[in-house]
């Protein structure tokens, strides 16, 4: 597992986007396909702040994000060890879950649904991200709802100009979003 001190060439330093992320600002970043937006999970205004930014229906609520399972453990206490086996099985890597929510998602995040979706990040930037601010964050695709996400940290700025911090890096390489599945169904509702 990578640790925050692996990426001290990174700009901003990664404890400033901690800092930025704990004062409710909203990060962008590469991920493994496309640049996405973070922020703090459980800030209302900093969700708030997000959403607006992509236009994003609130309804539709949003992914979290990981460095490991262990993050998760919150959001997944109560699961029968079956659901845990297939997302061990499966993570890290570009499959994002839809857990039955415990509680523990903040009604933003779950939006509409009565489920959360999860995953654990392969990208090491991502990964020592979480790991710096010491939990799950939000991940969404850094775009306006209805337009193409953005793909490198000049869009980002163009799309946001100040309105985010950009914590830059390279993409992952991979050419799709993660895939999207039913954890008590095992269906693909994204592939």
């Amino acid at each position: 597992m990578s640790s925050p001190s692996d990426f001290s060439h990174v700009q901003p330093p990664l404890d400033v986007a901690v800092d930025y992320l704990g004062q409710g600002g909203v990060v962008a970043y590469p991920t493994e396909a496309v640049w996405g937006l973070g922020c703090d999970p459980d800030n209302t205004e900093a969700l708030e702040r997000l959403l607006a930014l992509k236009a994003r229906d609130p309804a539709k609520g949003l992914i979290l994000i990981a460095s490991g399972i262990e993050q998760f453990e919150p959001w997944l206490a109560g699961l029968d060890d079956t659901y845990l086996l297939r997302l061990r099985a499966s993570w890290p890597g570009p499959v994002s879950w839809l857990v039955p929510d415990n509680g523990r998602a903040h009604p933003l995040v779950r939006g509409e649904h009565s489920s959360v979706a999860l995953r654990v990040s392969d990208h090491p930037l991502v990964r020592a991200l979480c790991d710096a601010f010491g939990g799950p964050l939000v991940s969404s695709s850094a775009n306006r709802a209805s337009e193409a996400p953005c793909l490198s940290a000049e869009a980002i700025r163009q799309v946001f100009d100040d309105r985010v911090l950009v914590v830059d890096g390279p993409l992952g390489g991979r050419t799709r979003p993660s895939e999207i599945r039913d954890l008590l169904t095992n269906d693909v509702l994204r592939d």
